[in-house]
């Protein structure tokens, strides 16, 4: 098979209703030619059987007999040490199924031992995408209207709503140019992870020879989803939007954004499918469910962990700067209470620092936790710890 996983096909266990051809089983008793027991026939007449006397006080303990010596006998190990050998782990994880902490120390780990080609390619991406959104933010994005303090519910609802219809025409350069920084950054940190996997590295040029060919239907992918999550979100919304009714508006929001965050979950990794298994995208989309299938409230649970990280490291890293950047842009603090704030060269290039170094750190983490996610989930269906450690050349591998 090819030395990235995923790409072979899924390992193969006996069902249920095979009869067990072939697998070892005990012998029956038998003597030494293997015919049928033979029983003394003298044996003790009926009722004549004694236990054994137990030894009095006064004699010594028995000695316990010696087992025999040969290969492979010895003495039992320590209380607490019997069980299977450990797994094997020749790159990032252990080839088993895998905990919480370890796709996050996996993901961890893919980040130091390679931190060369992965910061290269998250550095350059997250470059890019801050120099689009500080062109945006200084030329096309206009601060909002204050709401006036006495305005109605109804008002302050429609004053938001053409905030957030200002802000998402003005931003579509920079969120194009993120869709497509992203997608180049999450083809390339997939292929890394699955090397990382192996215990192999992987050069910068190797990652992108192998992830080119996948770039188109994996935008093909990216946009199917955007689009869907959208059409949902519309939906939700428009019964409220046109009865001019908060209430309902509201409600039409809570329940798109519950079907949205189910459908994102269902499909949180097709991603990793298209690229390690070179299908189609609905081929990736149904893989995807598949997988996730019966899974779905732990990988949620693992994906808002990893976002909950994200966001704490986020705002560990972005409030210091956000600091600095008011503090040097030569208003003071004074410029937070001011509804015509207009972001100064210097507020925008000291938040774009910020935001690359976040960038930098947190998307080989996010995308390593998907591909960790989806790699845990073929070993617990379909067994590719096989795959993984027969690529890995790793011999007498048991899973």
């Amino acid at each position: 098979m090819n030395d990235t996983p995923g790409w072979a096909s899924p390992g193969s266990a006996p069902s249920d209703g095979q009869d067990g051809a072939g697998v070892p089983r005990p012998s029956s008793p038998g003597d030494a030619n293997d015919s049928a027991p033979q029983w003394s026939k003298d044996q003790p007449p009926a009722g004549q059987w004694q236990p054994p006397t137990p030894p009095t006080h006064d004699a010594p303990p028995p000695t316990p007999a010696r087992a025999q010596s040969g290969p492979g006998w010895g003495a039992p190990p320590p209380h607490g040490h019997w069980g299977p050998p450990p797994a094997a782990k020749p790159g990032v994880i252990p080839l088993r199924p895998l905990g919480l902490g370890e796709i996050l120390d996996g993901a961890v780990t893919t980040l130091r031992r390679h931190w060369q080609t992965v910061l290269t390619i998250t550095v350059v991406v997250a470059v890019i995408t801050e120099v689009a959104n500080i062109l945006v933010q200084r030329y096309l994005v206009v601060p909002p209207e204050p709401v006036h303090p006495d305005a109605s519910p109804a008002e302050v609802l429609a004053a938001a709503g053409d905030t957030a219809s200002s802000a998402l025409v003005d931003s579509a350069p920079a969120a194009l140019v993120a869709i497509a920084a992203s997608l180049f950054s999450a083809a390339l940190l997939t292929v890394v992870m699955s090397r990382a996997v192996l215990g192999r590295p992987v050069t910068l040029a190797a990652a992108w020879q192998e992830a080119r060919p996948r770039l188109p239907q994996l935008l093909g992918l990216t946009l199917l989803l955007s689009a869907m999550a959208a059409g949902i979100m519309l939906v939700g919304l428009l019964p409220g939007l046109l009865a001019h009714h908060t209430g309902l508006t509201l409600l039409g929001a809570l329940a798109a954004l519950a079907v949205t965050t189910w459908l994102v979950i269902r499909y949180s990794l097709a991603s990793p499918a298209l690229m390690l298994e070179r299908e189609g995208v609905m081929k990736s989309l149904k893989r995807s469910a598949k997988l996730v299938q019966g899974s779905w409230w732990r990988i949620f649970g693992v994906t808002v962990l990893t976002q909950i990280m994200v966001i704490f490291f986020t705002m560990i890293v972005a409030i210091p700067f956000l600091v600095i950047a008011v503090l040097a842009s030569g208003d003071g603090m004074a410029s937070l209470d001011s509804t015509t704030f207009e972001y100064s060269w210097t507020y925008l290039i000291i938040m774009g620092i910020g935001g690359v170094i976040v960038s930098a750190i947190t998307y080989p983490i996010a995308a390593g936790v998907t591909v960790l996610l989806y790699i845990d989930q073929r070993i617990r269906r379909e067994a590719l710890d096989l795959e993984l450690a027969r690529a890995a050349g790793l011999s007498g591998h048991g899973g």
